[in-house]
């Protein structure tokens, strides 16, 4: 009887076969869609291109302590760090990264720089459009990869429109 059982194995499995073979197509509507992602849908967990965030008041909270760049495995984030002085305030801190690049001709977007970062200054945004033909185009430097507006006034509009929503600031607070 351990035929009997095979065949009705393969049977069952064919049936979904058939199943799923006569069942309408669902595609999304990629590259004529509306909205900044055109029409693509993107899991709130999606790692995408990286994104250096702003504080509240629009500074930037990368303090170049180098602890993203050590816990990369694949070695892709170059940090130059650089002093804050009184006239020219880049970041909260002390110092600030004046240069900050990220290889992602080497990136494997395992996430361990986002974890790594004690100020949550880098994030995966839901970028998903960096394929290139010329590999010099995937090294993103800091302007690149520098968020315009801090996130809770909505630069990366799906990971903070809850938060805008909900009562966060729609502006900066002046002198904050």
């Amino acid at each position: 009887m351990p035929i009997l059982k095979d065949i009705a194995a393969i049977a069952k499995g064919m049936s979904i076969t058939f199943r799923e073979m006569f069942a309408p197509t669902v595609v999304e509507n990629y590259p004529d869609g509306p909205g900044p992602l055109k029409g693509a849908k993107v899991e709130p967990r999606y790692r995408g291109v990286h994104v250096l965030q702003r504080d509240e008041n629009g500074l930037e909270k990368c303090v170049a302590c180098f602890l993203c760049a050590a816990a990369c495995p694949s070695n892709c984030i170059f940090i130059e760090a650089a002093e804050n002085t009184n006239e020219l305030r880049v970041s909260g801190a002390e110092r600030y990264a004046k240069v900050y690049n990220i290889d992602y001709n080497r990136c494997i977007f395992c996430g361990y720089c986002v974890e790594a970062c004690p100020t949550d200054a880098i994030t995966h945004g839901h970028g998903f459009q960096n394929a290139s033909f010329n590999a010099s185009n995937l090294i993103y430097r800091k302007e690149q990869l520098l968020a315009a507006v801090p996130a809770h006034l909505g630069a990366n509009a799906i990971f903070n429109r809850a938060d805008v929503e909900g009562g966060a600031a729609a502006v900066p607070v002046p002198g904050s």
